[in-house]
């Protein structure tokens, strides 16, 4: 895995469970909490048919139930985000802004799905250098 494509484990969405627009993207960290560390552009819209077949909602006590996500970099703006069950891994492409509390500072690219890959392969949030607050 190279530092640009990095694995990371989707959780909340935008639009809906059949026609997501975005993902917010979360990585463990060494406690095993879930923390997020970006969001990506919209998908396209073959991506979104493509990932919405994997889309399970979030049951309760999801670590992130009223949690709020901001639009945007520096905004107050609120995405209006769904729950889904956070066991997906995604590929993504970043650059290396990331900000001081280990967030990359832009929208990532999402790059495909790994259904080959579980939550345990991905790296820990803090943990190394292709992964956020690495």
């Amino acid at each position: 895995m190279s530092p640009g494509s990095p694995l990371v484990n989707g959780t909340p969405i935008t639009g809906t469970l059949t026609r997501p627009q975005l993902l917010v993207l979360g990585r463990h960290d060494a406690t095993g909490r879930l923390r997020p560390v970006g969001r990506t552009v919209p998908l396209r819209p073959d991506t979104a048919r493509e990932l919405a077949e994997h889309l399970t909602p979030a049951g309760t006590g999801h670590p992130w139930t009223g949690a709020r996500f901001s639009s945007a970099w520096g905004t107050r703006d609120v995405l209006d985000t769904t729950l889904v069950q956070p066991g997906l891994v995604a590929e993504i492409s970043v650059d290396t802004s990331i900000d001081q509390g280990g967030v990359y500072r832009h929208p990532t690219r999402y790059v495909r799905l790994r259904l080959d890959a579980s939550v345990e392969d991905v790296p820990r949030f803090g943990g190394g250098p292709a992964t956020a607050a690495g």
